[in-house]
């Protein structure tokens, strides 16, 4: 394709999927799961090598490209494995080090937060991630003060650096040779999963709702302003793709215990990154047909709800069809197990029900998994062409790009370890330009500040 041409393509496909969020006519059902993991392995990579080489990772997505050009957007953002080992990061068994090669990367979830340390988070977030988070979950940082700590951050900092180039030099890549947008940029964890997650883990979360109830949600309060910071410092400056926020324990909760405990931070956070001018991509993970109502409080067309292969679609477009847009459809079991021929059926059926009247992409559930048949892959997009057709006529063009950076109302300044002010002072002042010295310092102390809340996630 001419450079022309490749632009023309990108902006079709990212124009249908922007269209979709939007709840707008579009030419047909983008084709947009959010994470392909069945490309990174397609060309017959291992796990491995899609978290330790970029380039073999890279090669993988072109061929997936070439076989299956009519995919709408290809997932970027993906654990880069020598930056967890730089830092030894506990949170994370990775394929070839940890596990075999072919394996999925696994979450180990432990108990990194001590019930009685609610008050430190609540105080003192940053004094809570170094006295307590940080040497539980970094290897490196169980010693602190000693070389080889002093040396493993650097080389932390340095493998962020790798990982930035990397995303960003695969993005541009796909964009201007393949027409490729992505499906999300950015991401973050409703407050209570932050908790859950990672600090408290998931034994530790559900006694907590009933012996400290009150500063498990003031705590939720207070992470907040921390991981909206966060996903507006990782998400697309340009605006042009949604924000991930994948959910996990929604599912284990009771309506109640939902709307008391994980619904209000979440949906402010959401509200938050609304106001900056951002749509949200929500895996909702598990069944969230119980919880699924409260979505239709957010501004309209401003969510993508992935709705796993627990949930049902069908319940999925009767509660959010017309508010929010809905993804997937395809359950795990019928891109592993099915034929083409089920497929086919059962794409249609989708595309004659769920699709009708647009807001709605087809996907797996939440993802198009490591085993998946590229045959039942073959048959889902050709039914999709042929049945998820709206109108050909119609073609959406992107969003112009807003890499305008503004106040959000309801957010907290980002926090900094070393605040200009403090610098300021111990300087005695700066003869020169100060703003010059002051936008470096702060842009250095941010990114710093949200490089030790990423390992929460």
């Amino acid at each position: 394709m001419s450079p022309e041409e490749t632009k023309q393509l990108f902006n079709q496909r990212l124009g249908r999927y922007q269209a979709a969020i939007a709840l707008e006519p579009t030419d047909r059902i983008p084709i947009a799961t959010g994470s392909n993991y069945f490309a990174e392995i397609y060309s017959g990579n291992t796990q491995q090598q899609t978290l330790y080489d970029p380039q073999k990772w890279l090669e993988a997505e072109e061929i997936f490209i070439r076989d299956f050009p009519e995919i709408d957007v290809l997932r970027n953002n993906r654990i880069y494995g020598p930056l967890y080992d730089a830092i030894d990061c506990k949170t994370y068994r990775l394929p070839g080090r940890d596990l075999p090669p072919d394996t999925q990367f696994q979450f180990v979830e432990k108990e990194y937060m001590k019930p009685d340390e609610y008050d430190i988070l609540i105080d003192d977030p940053k004094r809570f991630l170094f006295d307590c988070f940080l040497p539980r979950v970094l290897g490196e940082f169980a010693e602190k003060g000693t070389p080889r700590s002093y040396i493993a951050f650097l080389k932390a900092g340095m493998a962020q650096m790798m990982m930035g180039q990397v995303m960003r030099n695969r993005a541009v890549y796909l964009e201007q040779t393949h027409g490729m947008p992505q499906p999300m940029t950015g991401a973050f964890l409703a407050p209570f999963d932050v908790i859950a997650d990672a600090m408290r883990g998931l034994t530790g979360i559900m006694t907590d709702l009933y012996r400290c109830p009150e500063k498990l949600k003031a705590a939720c309060e207070v992470v907040v302003h921390e991981i909206a910071n966060f996903a507006l410092a990782t998400a697309d400056p340009f605006r042009r793709y949604p924000i991930f926020v994948p959910t996990h324990k929604a599912m284990f909760l009771s309506p109640e215990q939902f709307d008391e405990f994980y619904w209000p931070s979440f949906k402010k956070t959401i509200e938050i990154l609304i106001e900056a001018g951002y749509t949200v991509r929500a895996y909702l993970e598990g069944d969230w047909s119980a919880h699924l109502h409260r979505l239709r409080e957010l501004p309209k067309g401003k969510v993508v709800c992935d709705i796993d292969s627990q949930g049902d679609i069908f319940t999925a477009k009767e509660i959010l069809g017309g508010y929010q847009c809905i993804a997937g459809g395809v359950k795990d079991s019928q891109l592993i197990l099915g034929t083409p021929q089920q497929m086919r059926s059962h794409v249609k059926l989708l595309c004659e029900t769920v699709g009708k009247d647009g807001g709605f992409m087809i996907s797996g559930g939440c993802n198009f998994p490591y085993t998946t048949k590229a045959e039942n892959l073959r048959a889902l997009i050709d039914a999709v062409l042929e049945f998820g057709v709206y109108d050909s006529s119609i073609s959406p063009q992107p969003r112009k790009p807003d890499p305008q950076r503004q106040a959000v109302p309801g957010l907290e300044p980002q926090q900094m370890l070393t605040p200009w002010a403090s610098k300021l002072s111990e300087l005695g002042g700066v003869q020169g330009d100060e703003a010059l010295i002051r936008t470096s310092w702060e842009q250095l102390e941010s990114m710093a500040y949200n490089w030790m809340w990423q390992w929460v996630m």
